[in-house]
């Protein structure tokens, strides 16, 4: 099958109430800050729906340059919403899944910074050993590490 270039992802968009909180916690995973920037005027509420909004936004970009997360930080209108804390059964968006190296090593690095474990680090057959954690502001992220091919 033929790979298209006609779609593409381009980020993922996550709503937070300390942007340096979570800046700080997703470079300690890996990520770099590629900008900063306050998004306003009537073009961007036109977009969401939101009239009128103003939002800061930081967006941090994987070390391949590939996949993107847009943390968000809301200044108007006012947050009228929270779901980070819901179950992983719960209906709409789990979690983000990144591939790390060295799995131990990294819950050890994000535990330092206040993550929780979810459950347990788990093998999958021959191919993976992953886990959910609950990071900064309680969103949910999942590691895995490749042990197949190494």
């Amino acid at each position: 099958m033929a790979k298209s270039k006609s779609l593409q992802m381009q980020n993922v968009g996550i709503v937070v109430e300390s942007l340096d909180n979570a800046i700080s916690f997703f470079t300690e995973l890996g990520l770099q800050l590629e900008g900063r920037a306050t998004i306003e005027g009537d073009w961007s509420g036109r977009v969401t729906g939101l009239d009128s909004q103003q939002v800061e936004i930081a967006m941090m970009v994987t070390p391949d340059g590939h996949s993107r997360v847009e943390l968000s930080r809301f200044l108007n209108p006012p947050i009228i919403s929270d779901h980070r804390n819901a179950p992983v059964n719960s209906l709409g968006y789990l979690r983000i899944m990144f591939s790390v190296e060295n799995i131990d090593e990294m819950v050890s690095k994000l535990t330092k910074q206040g993550a929780q474990l979810v459950g347990d680090v788990v093998q999958y057959e021959d191919t993976y050993r992953l886990c959910y954690i609950r990071g900064v502001e309680g969103l949910l992220i999942g590691l895995a590490e490749e042990i197949g091919n190494k």
